[in-house]
């Protein structure tokens, strides 16, 4: 029998990289690289790193390293965490560190934990583990991926810990009897490995993005490709965190036909999705639906045009095809805006029109017509903040000093509003539309804090109960689009956090009161503070905040809480973004020094006006 690990054995730290094969696709592999040591590590001294996980390069492969005869247990643990970072398939080559009996029970697909560092390694034989060597596998938790895709950032970076058993085999060779539950990975290695994609359902007519993580190539256990990966998650259903407040119309039991491992498009640039039995009686209305939750789900995994998705039953029939233009009008799209707002230095709110192709030679902004252009001199309403419905037709103004909430018309003419709303403490937020016509606005009184919502943006505001912020202060907030997500910007010991919460509202649409924000969860954790927010489209949003240590920037965070690589330039003196749902449209916002300023795609930021402040698009 191999003697018992030295207690002293440091730890594996980093990525680890010492085990891992890396193949660069359409060259050879030379042999020798097995041969010449590569396939132990020692169990002394550092461990090399390896570039294979900064960063996704889709020519190179990783592949782990089979166990080598007689390898000692601190190797069998360390080369199985590096295998399980591999593109093999079935992920053959981590199986080969277990018993046969874990072998055949493990299951990697069933949740992915992410570290936001290396794997730390630890032994922790004792008297209590007769059976063979006991090791401590530890790190600090990023996040998790749970068995439908779905991300969760663990804000408060909580310690993972994990032990896992080793025993000799027939052949007298240490393998792992109780491996973890799923997945391990540091950070580098999950950003290598997956990415993050949109899957579409209805909310009250509404298609809303559902983001989940799918691998970049062949998934190891199914065999299945990234687009074929997604469209079976699209058919096992939501996520569990927007679940309550979505509805995918594919029946119960939907599934791709058996033996579907590859989903491409044919020379008109339709995708054709084969079916299981559980679809083949769908009625066409129903069937359209689908068809549009699909459409955008691939839509949003490719730059290739999609013109046509056809759904196929069972017996390779066509059920039904759905054309961009009729997925566009299913999919309840809130349209694109006319015109950006902003309040200008004279605290009126006007708008303009940023045009990509006259980027150069823009028109002047105006004030927006009604109530707020006709109260004439001397007595025109000062606007503190704005916001404006999406067939901008109306507009929410707050008073320059935080007091009142006015919705005034902008299409016709006549005298300012009695207020909706009033702050003891003239501390309101800047307001929020949703698609659906509610205004969203906080009270950031310290002695009666709360989130309102106006039905419609008539009537009485009701309070709307917010679970789990404790204690915390909402200083500002966006509602999506689609009226199902919440982002809030929430003040706490000083610190502001952003969070996106669910929306929740009754099934009897007359109880309009019960409307709930439900389980916030943190929306920019590796930001160490958020400024200011603004949704994006394919249901992102943009984010302005530092991280620890560094500069102010902006940057794309998914509803799930993970962070996009893309970022916008020059966003250091940055305090107030606007983005569209149409990403056509540029990017606004406020800067210190220049004012209002915008982003055309591919080029730097430009002045729009010299100072004012609060730029928004409709919403």
């Amino acid at each position: 029998m191999d003697a018992e690990p030295d207690p002293t054995t440091p730890p594996a730290r980093g990525d680890r990289g010492a085990r891992r094969l890396t193949v660069a696709l359409g060259s050879a592999l030379c042999g020798a690289l097995l041969a010449s040591g590569c396939a132990s590590m020692p169990d002394h001294g550092e461990i090399t790193e390896v570039q294979a996980s900064q960063g996704v390069d889709s020519q190179v492969r990783v592949f782990g390293v089979p166990p080598s005869d007689k390898a000692t247990p601190p190797e069998i643990v360390d080369g199985f965490l590096e295998a399980m970072t591999s593109d093999d398939p079935q992920l053959e080559t981590a199986r080969k560190y277990l018993t046969e009996d874990a072998a055949k029970s493990w299951k990697p697909s069933s949740a992915i934990t992410v570290l936001s560092g290396g794997i730390t390694r630890i032994s922790v034989q004792g008297a209590k583990d007769p059976e063979g060597p006991r090791f401590k596998v530890t790190g600090k938790r990023l996040a998790t991926v749970d068995e439908r895709s779905a991300y969760q950032p663990d804000a408060a970076g909580g310690r993972y810990e994990e032990f896992i058993q080793l025993v000799q085999d027939k052949n007298k060779q240490w393998r792992i009897a109780a491996p973890p539950g799923g997945l391990v990975l540091s950070e580098s290695d999950f950003q290598r490995i997956f990415r993050p994609v949109n899957k579409y359902y209805f909310a009250d007519g509404t298609l809303v993005a559902d983001p989940v993580y799918v691998r970049q190539r062949t998934d190891p256990d199914t065999r299945m490709d990234p687009m074929t990966q997604t469209v079976r998650s699209l058919l096992a259903g939501p996520s569990k965190w927007l679940g309550p407040v979505v509805a995918s119309h594919f029946p119960t039991g939907t599934e791709l036909r058996e033996g579907t491992k590859s989903l491409s498009y044919d020379g008109q640039n339709t995708l054709r999705v084969p079916l299981n039995e559980k679809a083949d009686n769908v009625a066409h209305p129903q069937c359209q639906k689908m068809a549009t939750q699909l459409f955008y789900t691939v839509r949003d995994m490719t730059t290739s045009r999609l013109d046509r998705v056809e759904l196929l039953r069972s017996d390779g029939s066509s059920l039904c095809a759905v054309t961009e233009g009729a997925a566009s009008t299913i999919a309840n799209r809130v349209p694109s805006s006319r015109f950006q707002y902003y309040v200008d230095k004279d605290r009126r709110l006007v708008r303009m029109s940023l045009a990509v192709e006259k980027e150069d030679q823009q028109d002047p902004a105006e004030p927006v017509p009604g109530p707020l252009s006709t109260a004439g001199p001397g007595a025109a309403f000062r606007v503190g903040s704005a916001a404006v419905t999406y067939d901008e037709k109306r507009a929410a103004v707050v008073s320059e000093d935080g007091h009142a909430l006015h919705v005034v018309s902008l299409t016709t003419a006549g005298p300012m509003p009695v207020p909706l709303l009033t702050s003891k403490a003239n501390k309101l937020t800047a307001p929020s539309w949703d698609a659906r016509g509610d205004l969203w606005i906080a009270d950031q009184d310290p002695q009666n804090p709360g989130l309102y919502r106006v039905p419609g943006g008539t009537g009485t505001p009701s309070r709307v109960d917010v679970a789990g912020l404790d204690n915390g202060q909402i200083s500002q907030l966006r509602v999506s689009s689609d009226g199902v997500r919440i982002a809030l910007l929430v003040t706490k010991d000083g610190r502001k956090n952003l969070y996106i919460g669910r929306i929740e509202r009754p099934e009897d649409k007359a109880d309009a009161a019960t409307v709930s924000v439900r389980e916030l969860r943190p929306a920019a954790p590796q930001m160490a503070s958020v400024t200011a927010m603004s949704w994006a489209p394919r249901g992102r949003l943009l984010v302005i905040g530092r991280e620890n240590g560094g500069v102010v920037q902006a940057r794309y965070v998914l509803a799930d809480g993970s962070m996009v690589a893309a970022s916008l330039p020059g966003a250091t003196g940055l305090t107030e973004v606007a983005a569209s749902e149409d990403e056509k449209k540029p990017v606004v916002g406020r800067s210190e020094e220049d004012g209002i300023v915008w982003l055309p795609p591919g080029a730097q930021w430009r002045t729009a006006a010299a100072g004012g402040k609060g730029p928004v698009y409709p919403g």
